[in-house]
């Protein structure tokens, strides 16, 4: 999974879909060094100035109420799925949460001759407090405000539901909860409503806690690791993305 922090931001985001970006770059190194199965992260929170998902209202940063230009940024989000998926990426996950962004991608996707390859949607992805340690890392916060408008809100199950939904009419291959552990019930939901691959990101803040506690000497870090995995797998996920996958993938 790639996620790309380029040296380079503005306002529109424009290093996204460079064909000579981070990702780009990236991807073309590892599928021709290795036999990984690539998936790449399309967004734009990390490209543009203001840290946001999109473009911006004007006058976005005195608003309390910000939004995205949703349906411009969907034109965007098709270029970056394409450019990645001319550099070899084998399925791409727009993160976004941003309305249409599945069907805006299938169609740039199909133009460009990718019909098979497959799109990996963040579906479920709710305003989470459990992010912090990777958007430290990345410096990948907004620099105002906040995307609980266009992210899920951590209280509202059936809205998520419904989010899920509208992503299958779109033609998602695979259907994302993320975060993974304070979702649970969310990830059963999407099992029992769909047929599709059901995927669960265990996110940075579920990897940061269980090793603080390993660190004070609470908790033993391989085992509850591992029981933190098998509560996913066992509320219904095909897919799950973790921090813990080096450590654990001989085990499984």
């Amino acid at each position: 999974m790639v996620f790309g922090i380029p040296e380079l931001k503005d306002e529109r985001g424009s290093r996204a879909w460079a064909s000579d970006g981070v990702v780009q770059e990236a991807v073309r190194q590892i599928t021709a060094e290795t036999d990984a199965y690539v998936i790449t992260d399309v967004c734009m929170c990390e490209y543009t100035e203001h840290g946001h998902c999109g473009l911006l209202e004007d006058h976005a940063e005195a608003d309390p109420d910000l939004t995205v230009r949703n349906d411009e940024t969907l034109d965007l989000l098709g270029n970056i799925a394409v450019s990645h998926a001319r550099a070899g990426a084998d399925m791409v996950a727009p993160s976004g949460m941003l309305d249409g962004m599945v069907g805006a991608i299938r169609d740039a996707l199909d133009a460009d001759g990718h019909e098979n390859l497959p799109i990996m949607s963040y579906a479920a992805k709710f305003e989470s407090a459990f992010y912090g340690p990777f958007r430290d890392a990345a410096d990948g916060a907004p620099a105002f405000g906040d995307r609980r408008h266009y992210q899920m809100d951590p209280a509202n199950a059936r809205e998520a539901r419904r989010e899920v939904e509208l992503d299958v009419q779109q033609g998602a291959d695979v259907l994302m909860v993320k975060p993974a552990l304070p979702y649970l019930d969310v990830v059963r939901s999407v099992r029992e409503d769909h047929n599709l691959p059901v995927a669960a990101y265990n996110v940075s803040g579920e990897y940061a806690m269980l090793h603080a506690a390993a660190e004070q000497g609470w908790l033993e870090l391989e085992e509850v690791a591992y029981e933190s995995l098998l509560s996913i797998k066992r509320a219904g996920a095909d897919l799950i993305l973790t921090y813990f996958a080096e450590d654990l993938a001989d085990q499984l």
